[in-house]
């Protein structure tokens, strides 16, 4: 919560109950929430709070680094709270995001020809999978069929 107040303070940004929850909420989890998700978490603390405050507050904590926004193959904007270098397995079925370790794709380098003629602000590698849940699911759905 200190890295919370120091870059509210440091952006201009005061500090409110409905801010610190949305923060303590995303910063807990352990996916990759929507604005829908921490919004329905922080609606049990605080009923009044609108889904408008939750999804731009969280856009402002990834504007001034807080978190960031992690991509998703399904179209909903996906919060990432974690900010240590890693990598993420999106699966193309279910849309979940997990994060990975792997030292050789940290040091992968950036091409001359893009980063002469663009700002990289992060790398980080996806790979599109099949998560086991869905697999076995497929797995399930050809048995079935089968039948």
């Amino acid at each position: 919560m200190e890295q919370f107040a120091n870059s509210c303070r440091e952006h201009g940004l005061k500090i409110t109950p409905q801010r610190a929850a949305i923060y303590k909420e995303i910063i807990s989890s352990r996916e990759h929430p929507s604005a829908d998700q921490v919004f329905r978490a922080v609606r049990l603390e605080y009923p009044n709070v609108s889904f408008d405050t939750v999804n731009r507050t969280l856009l402002t904590f990834a504007d001034i680094g807080l978190i960031s926004i992690a991509e998703s193959s399904v179209g909903i904007r996906r919060f990432e709270p974690d900010l240590n270098a890693h990598h993420h397995l999106h699966c193309v079925s279910c849309g979940a995001i997990f994060d990975f370790h792997h030292a050789d794709y940290d040091v992968i380098a950036v091409p001359d020809k893009i980063s002469n003629s663009y700002t990289v602000l992060g790398k980080r590698v996806v790979l599109q999978v099949l998560c086991p849940a869905c697999l076995d699911r497929k797995k399930d759905d050809l048995a079935d069929a089968a039948n």
